[in-house]
């Protein structure tokens, strides 16, 4: 097995436009080659170990001589905005390691189980259906992301949190924003900000008038003293974001693949055993890998990875789908198999630091996929497929607009 591959690639590294739900040719060679890490350069000139292999990306992402933290100098910063931010911002979830991380985790994690998720199984049903009805009822074609994709995980991450959902365009805007690699520092701040008040405003109100929701959980924190008002609020607006962008970015760029695998459609369509859809959205998950330009991370020792040493303060990037795409951990990887075994994908990132929102991703994807394909079973594109315009300069990988007809 190669251990480092020896050209510097400038990364992040293009997809095919013929094949855009696949990784980039360049990260498919690298993997198909079994190079394990090498050198690439980023945005800035800098040029950071991008760590391929799954078994690899397992392994750094557990190490605790690997921190999170992005204030660190030579941190690998997805894009010059959030470079030129980061200090303007205390640290999170995001980015706090060890001990501190734990405690703030704790914090989240009683609001994200797997038991309280499904408890809320048939309000996401309820409001599938609603959302579904509307569509049919409604002018054909349609838009796929406006009729369904947002406004199911937008209600739903509203809903748990406690946040107005009449006030959701406001706070798609901005988490737009927040998601794209070519804006700038000043309109990365602004959009950060205006959320930052709005969600600074509702934790306030809760802490003075509580309920069963997350939000009123940070005003608790914050009245305890286990939080600042300015942390509470950076975590709202984390939770908002992520609540709603990476599940409404999976429905559309799901739904598209499977208009184009009308055998898999038709497997994930037809069946009744929850067994069968918890495992294809496993497979989607682990295709579709929409946070595609993450995780990020700097080392704060020297590590040996595959005989190949990473310096202390060698900034690291694991890029998901190059593990999700790693023939040793999954066979055939460019086939979509939804029988495969796939649980063990990257789509959530790995160690402590994965995703918090997981089982509720998992629940909106298990009950809208075969909602939407059984209740519209005649549901197709009503574009050509090449005029589709996919997310590539966003950290959340998508498709902007999805025209469907019936």
């Amino acid at each position: 097995m190669t251990d480092a591959a020896e050209k510097i690639l400038a990364y992040p590294t293009p997809r095919d436009p013929a094949s855009p739900f696949l990784p980039s040719p360049e990260l498919r060679a690298l993997n198909d080659a079994g190079v394990t890490l090498t050198r690439v350069q980023t945005w800035d000139g800098r040029t950071p170990w991008l760590i391929l292999s799954h078994a690899a990306q397992r392994q750094i992402m557990a190490d605790p001589r690997v921190s999170a933290n992005d204030h660190l100098t030579n941190f690998p910063h997805p894009t010059q905005a959030q470079a030129e931010t980061i200090h303007d911002r205390p640290k999170t979830i995001f980015d706090t390691d060890g001990e501190e991380h734990t405690r703030i985790r704790r914090m989240l994690t009683n609001s994200f189980t797997r038991h309280r998720m499904e408890k809320i199984r048939p309000q996401i049903q309820k409001v599938t259906d609603e959302l579904i009805d509307k569509m049919l009822a409604g002018p054909k074609p349609t838009d796929l992301v406006e009729a369904l994709s947002v406004p199911l995980p937008s209600l739903m991450i509203c809903d748990l949190l406690g946040v107005p959902y009449e006030d959701h365009e406001f706070f798609e805007a901005h988490a737009k924003v927040a998601n794209a690699r070519e804006k700038t520092a000043e309109e990365n701040n602004a959009s950060t900000r205006a959320l930052g008040v709005y969600i600074s405003g509702l934790i306030q109100a809760k802490m003075d008038r509580p309920e069963e929701d997350v939000v009123s959980d940070l005003g608790a924190r914050v009245k305890a003293g286990d939080l600042t008002l300015d942390h509470a609020t950076l975590l709202g607006v984390i939770l908002l974001i992520a609540g709603h962008e990476t599940s409404a970015n999976m429905i559309t760029l799901a739904t598209a693949l499977l208009l184009q695998n009308p055998d898999q459609l038709a497997l994930l369509r037809d069946t009744d055993d929850p067994q069968v859809v918890a495992s294809s959205v496993e497979e989607l998950l682990r295709y579709l890998t929409i946070p595609h330009l993450l995780q990020r991370r700097i080392a704060l020792e020297d590590i040996e990875i595959a005989g190949v040493t990473i310096r202390a303060g060698d900034g690291i990037i694991a890029p998901l789908p190059a593990a999700n795409f790693d023939p040793v951990a999954f066979p055939n990887p460019d086939k979509l198999d939804l029988v495969r075994e796939a649980r063990h994908h990257h789509a959530f990132g790995w160690g402590p630091h994965q995703c918090i929102g997981q089982q509720l991703a998992r629940i909106e994807l298990q009950v809208v996929y075969p909602t939407l394909l059984r209740r519209v079973p005649t549901l197709k594109l009503a574009v050509p497929f090449e005029e589709l315009r996919f997310k590539h300069d966003s950290l959340a990988y998508g498709i902007y607009e999805l025209p469907v007809t019936w």
